[in-house]
């Protein structure tokens, strides 16, 4: 479990090192919400935030040697972007289908990019393969405590911006994001709820919860790659069946409805939005998700191909 202290000392640690941004929340009328601008982070996603506390938190030793993981894009350009300000190399594995923006996000950060498969199975195997070969540190992309208490440092910024929140909404992947959002309202001794948004070709967080426990999905697939992992993370489940009633529920989006939000996005906010960032948005707009006077939306991230907003 994570505890309200180490959120405290995650988002103290970011605040110091100044290597994520206190994000935008920005209200838009025609949605009738606020969205919460991740993608206003330097490398473009919350992911900084729980990337840069695990490496934080790694013995110095471990840390000097490099560091590892398994990413399909964001959390790679997250890891590089945080090992570069402690000076030590990051390997990304990422997969054969990694967009091109994300594999030149994390180049550009110093990162070196192996590709591998197209399951997050196979990057996992082939990331611990070189971890144990050159003694690397992995940083997992959610399923970790410290991932976990970073990303809840998102969730503080929120109920400090807008005091009266009522419900947040957030993009679920392996779950990080999402339990953290739940962890840091509680830390933040707020009493919104949250729904979490997953595409309807990846609906791991709504099957675990009604199977009390997470499911390995056979397949995942939508257009909002950085939210297809096949299951829910152990930890992050663990955050958010320790707190049932906060957890409003999981609605699942359609790939039109996240094409049409990333379109509303550029066109009507002028916001660069990815796919899996889009999502929630997707939820409103679709219906799915009835907003409130004091409702955010988290936009995850803006790693986009451009291509996609001009189609």
């Amino acid at each position: 479990m994570v505890t309200h202290q180490a959120i405290q000392e995650a988002a103290a640690a970011l605040r110091e090192s100044g290597i994520a941004r206190r994000t935008t929340l920005r209200h838009v009328p025609e949605l009738g919400a606020y969205l919460k601008l991740e993608n206003e982070q330097p490398m473009g996603a919350f992911k900084i935030r729980g990337a840069y506390n695990a490496i934080r938190r790694l013995p110095d030793a471990a840390r000097r040697r490099g560091v590892i993981t398994y990413s399909s894009g964001n959390h790679g350009q997250a890891v590089a972007c945080a090992a570069r300000h402690f000076g030590v190399r990051a390997v990304i594995v990422m997969p054969e289908t990694a967009p091109a923006v994300k594999v030149e996000g994390v180049k550009r950060w110093r990162g070196e990019a192996v590709f591998a498969g197209r399951t997050s199975d196979d990057r996992q195997v082939k990331a611990e393969e070189l971890a144990q070969r050159d003694g690397l540190a992995v940083v997992p992309p959610f399923d970790h405590p410290d991932i976990v208490a970073g990303q809840a440092s998102v969730a503080l910024e929120i109920v400090e911006q807008l005091p009266n929140v009522d419900l947040v909404v957030a993009p679920v992947g392996g779950g990080g994001l999402v339990s953290g959002v739940v962890a840091g309202l509680a830390a933040a001794g707020s009493g919104a709820g949250v729904w979490g948004v997953e595409p309807a070709g990846a609906p791991k967080l709504k099957r675990a919860l009604e199977a009390h426990a997470p499911v390995r999905l056979e397949r995942t697939a939508s257009i909002a790659d950085g939210l297809i992992t096949l299951s829910i993370g152990a930890v992050p489940f663990a955050e958010l069946a320790a707190q049932p009633d906060r957890m409003r529920g999981v609605v699942l989006v359609e790939e039109d409805a996240i094409r049409e939000a990333m379109q509303f996005l550029w066109r009507v906010c002028g916001i660069a939005v990815e796919p899996s960032g889009a999502v929630t948005t997707a939820a409103v707009r679709s219906g799915a998700i009835a907003p409130t006077s004091a409702t955010v939306l988290i936009v995850s991230g803006g790693n986009v191909d451009r291509a996609l907003l001009d189609a």
